[in-house]
């Protein structure tokens, strides 16, 4: 049997998704192959697997570290597998043997978050920056989540086309059950799930929002996620201004996370730059109109079903959104358009389509 180690380091971050409907599918397509699943101690019991070639390992080596770079360097050519996913690019980049690397964006070199510190920041950028071409270099093969980041990729580091190839993501109802209502000051609301770093533009997002009170009085925006450094900062930025009718949830359960998906107007997404762009999708999963930015690889992922605006201008974003809340037709058409453009994309497929990508590394 072909023993496949897959660094699953990031499984409980916003990324984590993609690894675990990885895992979570290779249990079931593959019983041949024997799996070797790296996770950090304190995630030993986030995923459990009930296929028994596949063993948890926990891992203590953190990101752009030197423990990465020598430890768990030396920790892989210890376990001798025949071949290592590594699910992001941050790796030993002197690991020599068969590898299957995942670039989900590359975002850590195109963008700056305030709520870093300037100088370690940018010195992760360099840093960052040289272990991306050293790993483009030297994996036998390179997985994107969509041909957007397949060109980026291919453009900052030549020479890497015939290796690198598109597996999309997906996207699937998150909550099995019931959902429970949301306690939600508001009786119309436009949602964004997610981060707030730079990037993800609430900032902007906010601004049009208090556009549209002017002829949209009552409604809310609902901003759900955790309350870490950039989304307070986003806080304050709007209570600087005298914002009103913002709502930040901060962590939520899945069942009333679910409800606000199934009960906003819109689900706006103005993200700056995105590798795949997952939680609008999601909110097609639960017939919600989808608003969105034009940029990077949102109208490839999203296709006709979202109606779309150009991220940096507020003007654009309001025409949008306000077409959508004042449009039944567009509203209507927009949610039948999303119930199957959901349907494109399958994490079976992905892991079916990764699996092809570890049996063509193994013959090189």
């Amino acid at each position: 049997m072909t023993h496949i180690a897959i660094d699953a380091r990031i499984i409980n971050s916003s990324t984590g998704r993609y690894v675990e409907r990885l895992i979570h599918y290779l249990e079931k397509i593959d019983t041949t192959n024997t799996y070797s699943i790296l996770v950090p101690t304190k995630d030993k019991d986030f995923y459990l697997p009930s296929n028994p070639n596949f063993t948890i390992r926990t891992v203590e080596f953190a990101n752009y570290s030197f423990a990465e770079q020598a430890g768990f360097l030396k920790y892989l050519n210890n376990l001798g597998a025949d071949l290592v996913h590594f699910c992001m690019p941050q790796q030993p980049v002197l690991y020599r043997g068969r590898s299957v690397t995942t670039f989900h964006d590359l975002t850590l070199l195109n963008t700056y978050n305030s709520d870093k510190n300037w100088f370690v920041f940018h010195a992760k950028q360099l840093v960052g920056r040289a272990v991306f071409h050293m790993v483009a270099a030297k994996s036998t093969r390179i997985i994107t989540p969509t041909w957007t980041v397949k060109r980026e990729l291919e453009a900052f580091h030549g020479r890497i086309e015939d290796k690198t190839v598109v597996t999309y993501e997906a996207a699937d109802r998150l909550q099995a059950g019931t959902v429970t209502p949301y306690n939600t000051p508001f009786g119309e609301f436009l949602l964004y799930v997610g981060q707030q770093s730079d990037y993800k533009n609430i900032k902007r997002l906010g601004d049009a929002h208090q556009k549209l009170l002017e002829t949209h009085p009552d409604l809310g925006l609902i901003l759900v996620g955790r309350i870490n450094k950039s989304a307070q900062m986003t806080k304050e930025y709007f209570e600087s201004k005298g914002y009103r009718n913002i709502h930040f949830t901060g962590f939520v359960e899945d069942d009333q996370r679910d409800w606000l998906y199934e009960n906003c107007a819109a689900y706006v997404f103005p993200s700056l730059m995105e590798g795949f762009g997952l939680p609008p999708l999601e909110a097609m999963q639960y017939d919600a109109p989808v608003v969105s930015s034009n940029a990077s690889c949102m109208p490839e992922v999203l296709g006709d079903a979202a109606r779309y605006f150009t991220p940096t201008d507020i003007e654009s974003m309001v025409h949008a959104i306000d077409q959508v809340l004042t449009d039944k037709s567009l509203r209507l058409s927009l949610i039948e358009k999303g119930k199957i453009q959901r349907q494109k994309y399958s994490w079976q497929k992905m892991a079916q389509e990764t699996l092809d990508q570890y049996m063509i590394a193994l013959e090189r």
